[in-house]
């Protein structure tokens, strides 16, 4: 009886160290999205090193007719075109507002942060997500999702 009570009590203690693990990894994703909106709200140069030199990027178009087309685009292509972007962006005040905020792991230390996001001065929200992983310690974007309404993206779209 005292055999099989420790196999528990350490079986217990292994369980909840892994929960706790489990646990502050998807609270440093949190944090690390957060960081990634105020940086992007910011305009800060720092967003560009959030991404994963291979992320997987996609920009998802919302036609007027309610229809949806994927546009992929490569990291240095995104960063290049996104500090073009900034500019234009911070004389504007242009910022985004994120809710609906839901952390779900996928396994193999990646976390997929869900979101709706919500443009300044826009009543409608579009849907996002963001793949998070941690490499070599350090968290990057691996995959994004951002879905959008401006119509020029359609330009790209294979």
């Amino acid at each position: 009886m005292k055999k099989l009570l420790s196999i528990i009590f350490v079986f217990t203690m292994f369980f909840t160290l892994g929960l706790k693990a489990f646990a502050d990894d998807s609270q440093e994703a949190l944090n690390f999205f957060n960081s990634y909106v105020n940086a992007a709200n910011t305009y800060s140069p720092t967003v560009a090193t959030m991404y994963s030199p291979n992320a997987k990027i996609i920009r998802q178009v919302v036609k007027p007719d309610g229809g949806l087309v994927d546009v992929h685009t490569n990291t240095a292509t995104y960063i290049k075109q996104m500090k073009i972007g900034q500019a234009g962006a911070r004389m504007r005040g242009y910022k985004n507002t994120y809710t609906n905020v839901k952390v779900t792991p996928l396994g193999n230390g990646a976390y997929k942060v869900s979101s709706l996001r919500q443009p300044k001065g826009e009543t409608y929200k579009l849907k996002t997500y963001m793949i998070v992983k941690k490499i070599n310690g350090k968290w990057q974007i691996i995959e994004e999702l951002m879905q959008t309404k401006e119509q020029i993206f359609l330009k790209y779209a294979k």
